[in-house]
């Protein structure tokens, strides 16, 4: 049986910024993917507002599992983080990062989720999902070029396929 997927996206933050790759990503998934996903995209980059919304939804829709994304400058591949950290505390996700990785060659495993909104929202989310038994994953999306985006499309979607099969 297929899982149910909760994908969410932020919007821009920066003053340079015309889109957010994570969300120029779920636009394209959701033209193309049939499977039972949900979308929240254009979060507020918020540290406050970005998980209260998205665990809002979360709750309100129950699906299986929990896909946040967001945007790196600095990296070159789909990066899933494999952990969160809010002061003291580290959570890591309960997924397989090297089963659902496996084969991809556009994806790597990351162990630093930053020290931005994206990091808060995964640290917020894993903990609120582990008390429910939901999985969750958060994946930086590098930004898109010609040369990388169909790449980049095609690994993410096997990251949605895995995860929705498992």
């Amino acid at each position: 049986m297929q899982k149910s997927i909760l994908l969410t996206s932020f919007t821009t933050w920066k003053p340079h910024h015309v889109a957010n790759s994570s969300d120029d990503l779920l636009d394209q998934v959701s033209k193309i993917h049939c499977r039972p996903l949900y979308y929240l995209r254009k979060l507020p980059v918020d540290f406050r507002l970005a998980p209260k919304k998205v665990l809002d939804r979360f709750d309100e829709l129950k699906p299986d599992i929990l896909i946040c994304c967001g945007m790196t400058e600095k990296r070159e591949k789909l990066s899933i983080e494999s952990r969160a950290v809010l002061g003291e505390k580290t959570i890591a996700t309960d997924v397989d990062l090297e089963a659902l990785t496996k084969g991809l060659p556009m994806t790597e495993i990351s162990h630093n989720a930053g020290r931005f909104v994206c990091n808060t929202l995964y640290f917020k989310a894993l903990s609120h999902l582990r008390r429910q038994q939901h999985h969750c994953i958060f994946v930086h999306v590098p930004l898109l070029t010609a040369n990388n985006a169909g790449r980049i499309k095609s690994d993410f979607l096997s990251v949605v396929e895995r995860l929705s099969m498992a």
